[in-house]
């Protein structure tokens, strides 16, 4: 007959194993699923410390723990560098450490009550956790009584450890079926966000156009990482939409970045994600832009205004597809393609010391330079054709004409602000043209309705106070009036550069956003 004494204990043991494999088919949270497993597993091995630990390739990451400080839970614990768990993974059989066992304890250090207490002599065990004659994972216990394990029957937790196993293979299945919901849910959130209009071809049949897109057609099957050059408004954002559509990830997202938009602050947070409580103000985790890309495009436009102290986090994560989410240990695998985008001479950039050279050559495996409108000057009338159609449309108005006078003007035209200026353009004018118009009735647009060639003058150079001349027979201008007339050229022309952004106008010129808001008031280029 069994020992009196060992009924009750037996009968616990068969409870455990049952409301384990109950929980196998209930509808669980996969946190709560690790909860309840370690939470049936104390109740029969009576502990100090317990770890439940899911394994990853070589490492094993806590996915539930008792009596270990909350730090326990963010580290990854690497086989080879911890014995007692590579013995625990290696062995067939559950493994009962002698009380002076000569292994460092993986959790010494890391107890609640007294953290180097596992440096002494103390109890502990593990146990594989095994699911179709796979290792998924490990169970730990330590107590600092020597001899607390002594009366634990090691063919109970030999079957412990393999529906433990089970349970934990559920979960994790569970757990990966939550984080795809999640993600998909994070990329339509993102996509609705940043919702812009960027389908279609671009326009125009220019040679110089041409010869792009026979690029862009070429990198877009490949993989490589793309850096988008040219200057401000000649479409960048729209040649990387297109490398991604030509792409085989054209299925799943492209998420935009704009750099010259992150506060530093928040910068690395915003690429890489955070954890709860990783800084002020976080009270929950947080996906970065990375994880919300992971088998899309990520497009890191304006990127020559990334901030230095990041760009080496960003390098990492071009090099190795791992990313860290601030205040975690733990590395994230993503697979994103990345293009970027800047109208900065990265490379003059580099000489100057503000962008690393290592991360200029991973970015620009694949160069595309976007020709500025003066070097397509055959394309200007398609695309002023075009935007003339979507104003139409966008206003409710019949037929839409523009003069022989205009189309010649436009013809003429400089185009600074490339194809965004004549966007701009068109759109005003076609509204001007409008005025008084009844819905369908048609629109003749005329050189009157537009106002090209009313932009700021572009300042050549910075290093000198330079003025155009006085007109014959007047006086010279007060100093601080000459002065105040540099100062506003030098911000309209940072600003049209940048594309309207003022915080990557107020870097360029040294100055925070919010005083550079008050010099342009102060300057009239500001209400």
């Amino acid at each position: 007959m069994p020992d009196r004494q060992q009924a009750p204990r037996r009968r616990s043991e068969i409870s455990a194993l049952l409301e384990i494999a109950r929980d196998l088919t209930a509808s669980l949270a996969a946190e709560d699923r690790y909860a309840r497993l370690l939470g049936t597993i104390r109740r029969v091995i009576p502990c100090d410390a317990a770890c439940l630990l899911r394994l990853e390739e070589e490492g094993l990451v806590a996915v539930a723990a008792h009596g270990l400080v909350p730090a326990a839970l963010d580290r990854r614990y690497n086989r080879h560098e911890h014995p007692r768990l590579d013995v625990i993974l290696r062995s067939t059989e559950p493994v009962r450490f002698p009380p002076d066992s000569p292994l460092a304890d993986p959790f010494d250090g890391l107890l609640e009550e007294d953290p180097h207490a596992l440096e002494h002599i103390h109890a502990c065990l593990g146990c594989a956790l095994t699911e179709g004659g796979e290792v998924v994972g490990a169970l730990t216990a330590d107590a600092l009584e020597p001899h607390a394990f002594d009366h634990l029957d090691m063919r109970f937790l030999a079957t412990l450890g393999a529906l433990a196993g089970a349970a934990m293979r559920t979960t994790s299945l569970i757990e990966a079926l939550e984080r795809r919901v999640e993600h998909r849910g994070r990329v339509a959130r993102e996509l609705h966000r940043h919702a812009i209009e960027t389908s279609g071809d671009m326009i125009g049949a220019s040679p110089a156009l041409r010869r792009l897109l026979d690029d862009v057609a070429m990198v877009a099957r490949s993989d490589l990482n793309v850096l988008i050059t040219g200057e401000t408004g000649v479409g960048k954002e729209r040649v990387a939409h297109q490398v991604h559509d030509l792409s085989p990830r054209h299925d799943e997202a492209l998420i935009h970045v704009n750099c010259a938009a992150l506060p530093e602050a928040i910068a690395e947070s915003e690429l890489f994600g955070h954890v709860a409580g990783a800084f002020t103000g976080a009270l929950h985790e947080r996906a970065g832009k990375f994880e919300v890309a992971d088998g899309g495009t990520l497009f890191l436009d304006e990127i020559g205004e990334l901030p230095l102290s990041l760009q080496p986090k960003l390098l990492r994560a071009l090099e190795s597809g791992e990313i860290q989410r601030v205040g975690s240990d733990l590395p994230h695998r993503v697979d994103v393609r990345v293009i970027a985008a800047t109208n900065r001479d990265l490379e003059r950039e580099v000489g100057r010391g503000r962008f690393r050279a290592d991360l200029y050559h991973r970015l620009a495996v694949f160069p595309l330079r976007v020709p500025p409108l003066r070097e397509r000057r055959e394309d200007v009338p398609l695309l002023a054709a075009h935007f003339a159609d979507t104003a139409r449309r966008r206003l409710g108005l019949g037929p839409v004409r523009l003069s022989e006078a205009l189309r010649s003007r436009l013809a003429t035209a400089d185009w600074p602000g490339n194809v965004r200026e004549i966007e701009n353009l068109i759109g005003r004018g076609v509204l001007r043209a409008s005025r008084g118009r009844e819905a369908g009735e048609p629109v003749s647009v005329d050189v009157a309705h537009i106002d090209l060639g009313t932009a700021p003058e572009r300042v050549q150079g910075t290093d000198e106070l330079s003025a155009a001349p006085e007109p014959p027979g007047t006086l010279p201008r007060p100093l601080r009036e000459r002065v105040r007339e540099y100062e506003r050229r030098l911000v309209a022309d940072a600003l049209e550069r940048h594309g309207g952004s003022w915080a990557a106008a107020g870097r360029e010129l040294g100055l925070h956003r919010s005083n550079l808001y008050h010099l342009a008031r102060r300057l009239g280029l500001r209400e």
